[in-house]
């Protein structure tokens, strides 16, 4: 049977965990031989051909730094592996000509790599220390892959490729937006573009001092502007807006035709049930392997991705089922209220801010939805009192437990010292589920976007509070990450008795986690007005006319999905005036 060792070489601490105890525990070892050994690095290496999947190692590890993975037999070769120990993927995903090709799947199973294979950015090496593109050919004889290789061997297909962290573009390109689009307009069209994109506005602005969502759309317009018949889009809707990211999956979805083929990596599933019309599933261990699955309509692909069972490949690779539940009306009539607030109006520079009256009770969890720059983030500071209102009042003792939108620290100090109170007090409601173990000996400065994100919200929910405000809470993480935060923070409000406010763009992540909305309206960076709270239907209900969309619900995982527009279902639910199934 093929076996894989993995050793993760930042948690592997051969010192502190006594002096190699892998090595001294590993029964082969024992016997004379050196299954497990100290590598050049100073930490430990495992030999594959030796080990006989005995687990000892795994087990005794107090670093959780080893991994020992069974593979079936036909995962014996990898299409890429990162040095010995390190990371195997398995197949990649194959774009197809006409088609917008979906990739979903848990950080850290390789998406990235893939794409980087695809885009011909990382020349696979078959498990080896190099191999060539006649052997990756051969690999894949007698599948649509074999043709697809020697189209990139023969150079007809031409890849533009949208990376991942549009956040560095500042750091490897200089000028204004109109200076970089115009080195990349090969195709003549970036009038067009920027106009489509909305970004008229910065085109004279450095690169340096635009927004996210703006640098994610001048990266859009920088890819689509090269000439290409393959586009590849890593996470393309990050940053942007609910009413942004349909415009852009509006505008991707376009760019598919008979001699163009679009490959996306996207973690907000209903902007990829949206978009694409087929996917591949990403499964496997994160930070060891990853086994692309083979392409599925979009729809069936999604549900078998919450259900966590392949059946077409027979592969279960989740125990358990990600489900959503009908959201019959919540009635609070006889709760205790926690916080109420008179209308409210703040002038921050040139934009100003208004809120209806409102109250917040006991148990609720709330959404707020709205466009960037609306004031979403401006009215939870007011409630947090991290900013005070021009006029208005805030009313009830109210004791606020808030994590900001952006996270940036340079702190030196662990992960365990800053989630004290979690460990103590929700260490199976909080640390275990939001997988935060092993990041207990790691200082804050060492960690990902998705780990610092992961820390903020333990500690955030670990705070003896009334009110929690949570604003983005679901930005760095994968999909699967995101519905786990949302039902660990349904049930600590439930189990406090406590209220929660979420601002957030994932409009299916605001649909799990929510029982009430919130709703901003106006114009961005002008003005806003917030309205609310209301029950899910009337907040949908108002939220989804302003963006001119549908929503139905899937029958068999009844998930939220945006209808087409102009569908058969899209002109029955504007007619009934139900824009949104509870």
């Amino acid at each position: 049977m093929p076996r894989i060792a993995i050793v993760d070489k930042e948690r592997c601490q051969p010192m502190a965990c006594g002096n190699y105890l892998c090595i001294r525990k590993c029964p082969i070892n024992r016997q004379g031989d050196e299954c497990i050994y100290k590598d050049d690095d100073g930490k430990v290496g495992i030999d594959e051909g030796l080990c006989i999947g005995c687990n000892i190692c795994v087990k005794v590890c107090p670093f959780d730094a080893l991994t020992i993975v069974n593979l079936p037999q036909k995962l014996e070769r990898p299409i890429h592996r990162y040095g010995r120990n390190g990371f195997h993927l398995y197949n990649i995903p194959i774009p197809l000509f006409g088609k917008v090709v979906g990739l979903l799947g848990r950080n850290g199973l390789g998406k990235s790599t893939a794409l980087n294979v695809i885009a011909g950015l990382l020349e696979p090496n078959l498990g080896k220390e190099e191999a060539s593109y006649e052997e990756l050919i051969a690999f894949f004889k007698g599948t649509e892959g074999q043709s697809f290789f020697e189209k990139i061997r023969d150079g007809a297909i031409k890849v533009s490729f949208k990376p991942q962290q549009v956040d560095l573009i500042p750091k490897n390109a200089s000028g204004t937006v109109r200076e970089i689009l115009e080195k990349v307009d090969e195709k003549q069209q970036m009038n067009e573009m920027v106009k489509e994109l909305d970004i008229e506005k910065v085109l004279d602005t450095d690169i340096g001092h635009i927004s996210g969502g703006e640098l994610q759309r001048v990266a859009i317009a920088a890819c689509v502007l090269k000439k290409a018949n393959l586009y590849v889009f890593d996470e393309p809707t990050s940053y942007l807006d609910i009413k942004q990211r349909i415009k852009i999956s509006q505008f991707i979805r376009k760019l598919a035709t008979d001699d163009t083929a679009i490959l996306v990596v996207e973690h907000d599933l209903i902007v990829l049930d949206y978009l694409t019309d087929l996917v591949h599933i990403m499964y496997g261990k994160p930070g060891a392997y990853g086994i692309v699955s083979m392409a599925l309509s979009t729809r069936n692909g999604m549900n078998s991705y919450l259900e966590g069972f392949l059946r077409e490949e027979n592969v279960r690779f989740r125990d358990h089922a990600i489900t959503f539940e009908p959201k019959p009306p919540v009635s609070i009539s006889e709760r205790p209220e926690i916080v109420s607030w008179t209308v409210i109006k703040k002038q921050l520079e040139k934009f100003s801010l208004v809120s209806d009256e409102g109250v917040i009770k006991k148990g609720q969890v709330i959404g707020i939805l709205g466009e960037n720059g609306i004031g979403k983030t401006s009215f939870v500071k007011i409630l947090a009192e991290v900013i005070p209102p021009d006029s208005g009042n805030v009313k009830g003792e109210v004791k606020v437990s808030y994590k900001p939108q952006y996270l940036h620290t340079d702190s030196e100090e662990l992960v365990g010292n800053v989630l004290n109170d979690a460990c103590d007090k929700y260490y199976n409601q909080l640390i275990l589920p939001l997988q935060l173990k092993h990041l207990l000996e790691r200082q804050l400065n060492q960690l990902s976007g998705g780990e610092l994100q992961r820390v903020a919200i333990a500690k955030c929910l670990s705070q003896d509070a009334n009110l929690y405000l949570m604003d983005e809470p679901s930005a760095y993480m994968d999909a699967e990450q995101r519905l786990v935060v949302g039902k660990v923070i349904r049930e600590q409000m439930e189990a406090k008795g406590q209220a929660a406010l979420i601002v957030d763009h994932d409009l299916l992540f605001i649909d799990y986690v929510s029982q009430f909305l919130m709703i901003f309206e106006g114009e961005p960076a002008v003005e806003g007005h917030a309205i609310g709270p209301f029950s899910m239907q009337e907040g949908m209900n108002r939220f989804l006319k302003d963006i001119n969309l549908t929503f139905r619900r899937d029958p068999e995982s009844y998930r939220p999905r945006a209808n087409k527009l102009g569908s058969q279902l899209d002109r029955q639910q504007r007619r009934e005036g139900k824009l949104y199934y509870i």
